[in-house]
């Protein structure tokens, strides 16, 4: 047994309010773990006229695997959040604050296993990533022999820069936004500023880039041509 503390807010602005139907809303289920948690819950409903006074309900409650529903059989009258004049329901939107403070846990935590990781050309690479990384060696031969650091920190940095690209560059130009060629170029940069080679895929991103420009010039030519016809139009009509 040990204490263990952690505060945790959680806040929701619920808009268009009076459309919203009577049914529950159920949160998804949140497991518990191999412990059992003693916690102080509380809901506030904001009251959102400066200086008003917020409602609040709050209880302490034991939750484990099998006891995880807890609760309140009534919270606030639905006639006093909805009155014009209590300054809880404002421009049709409520807020509501929750606030979770774990006071003990008995039992131990679940802490998540490290991912299998699998030998590739001296790189230690998840289970999950083997395809796509064999799938680069095979593409890009030599690659291994050109990443010289030794320490497997700065190679998994390098890996993880380099697969995160090659993701992005393997989309079809109409998936490609400019904010996924921004990012593959900052990564770019990244590497290649530490002294890693990668012409290849500065090839690749020059040759991605130029093709999603011609698109996108093509559809300023079609919005510059609807632009003109919408002028000519005004002008018809003044």
């Amino acid at each position: 047994m040990g204490n263990h503390q952690a505060d945790k807010k959680f806040a929701w602005v619920i808009k268009n309010f009076n459309s919203l139907d009577t049914t529950r809303v159920y949160s998804d289920t949140f497991k518990a773990g191999r412990c059992k948690r003693r916690a102080k819950v509380s809901f506030t409903m904001v009251n959102q006229i400066p200086g008003g006074l917020s409602q609040q309900r709050e209880a302490v409650y034991w939750f484990d695997e099998k006891d995880t529903t807890h609760g309140f059989e009534s919270m606030f009258l639905l006639s006093e959040i909805q009155s014009s004049d209590k300054g809880f329901l404002v421009n049709g939107e409520v807020k509501i604050v929750a606030e979770v403070d774990v006071l003990e846990v008995i039992g131990e935590l679940d802490v998540p296993e490290e991912p299998e990781r699998i030998d590739i050309n001296g790189f230690q690479v998840p289970a999950s990533q083997v395809e796509s990384m064999n799938s680069l060696f095979e593409k890009y031969r030599g690659f291994a022999s050109k990443i010289f650091p030794k320490n497997q920190h700065l190679r998994k940095t390098f890996l993880d820069v380099v697969l995160s690209m090659t993701e992005i560059l393997c989309k079809s130009p109409e998936e490609l936004s400019s904010g996924d060629l921004a990012e593959a170029y900052s990564a770019l940069r990244f590497v290649t500023k530490a002294g890693f080679k990668l012409d290849w895929l500065e090839k690749k991103l020059k040759e991605t880039g130029k093709s999603r420009l011609q698109e996108i010039e093509e559809d300023l030519k079609d919005l510059k041509v609807k632009c003109a016809d919408m002028d000519a139009l005004l002008d018809f009509l003044r």
